[in-house]
């Protein structure tokens, strides 16, 4: 129960009313031993499986975004219009595996660091994260 009530603390500092709904969100994103990557549509399935009934689109859709805004949360945009959302809020690179749909954290030593050799005027660089895009080779299938 204690769990619950940090969830319902989390939400209402976001603005959020603590719904059973959102709570239950919480336990899915938060309530785990590794983190993980998951898009909109994957939450709303892992929640309505576990809670047994259906939830709102636009709830799962409002809460991960202010959850992202307010740091719980990155995202990681794929192309225009496919979005993953990552519990793991460090600074790390993914691939992107095409043919499967799936992201995964990549090492920070499997790759060397970035070296920008330009910056846009009056900015800093907060970070650099590297999305590796990869597929099936169809040439070694012969």
């Amino acid at each position: 129960m204690v769990k619950n009530y940090n969830f319902v603390e989390k939400l209402r500092d976001l603005g959020l009313r603590p719904t059973k709904q959102r709570v239950k969100m919480c336990e899915v994103l938060f309530n785990r031993e590794k983190t993980f990557h998951f898009t909109i549509n994957d939450l709303v399935k892992m929640i309505s499986e576990e809670m047994n009934e259906k939830i709102s689109l636009a709830t799962v859709y409002n809460t991960v975004h202010a959850f992202q805004k307010k740091g719980y949360l990155k995202e990681i945009s794929i192309n225009s219009d496919k979005s993953y959302f990552d519990t793991n809020t460090s600074v790390h690179h993914h691939f992107y595996d095409e043919d499967t749909h799936q992201l995964i954290d990549c090492d920070e030593n499997d790759i060397d660091p970035v070296n920008i050799k330009k910056n846009i005027t009056g900015k800093k660089i907060n970070s650099v994260e590297v999305l590796v895009k990869v597929a099936s080779d169809n040439q070694t299938q012969k």
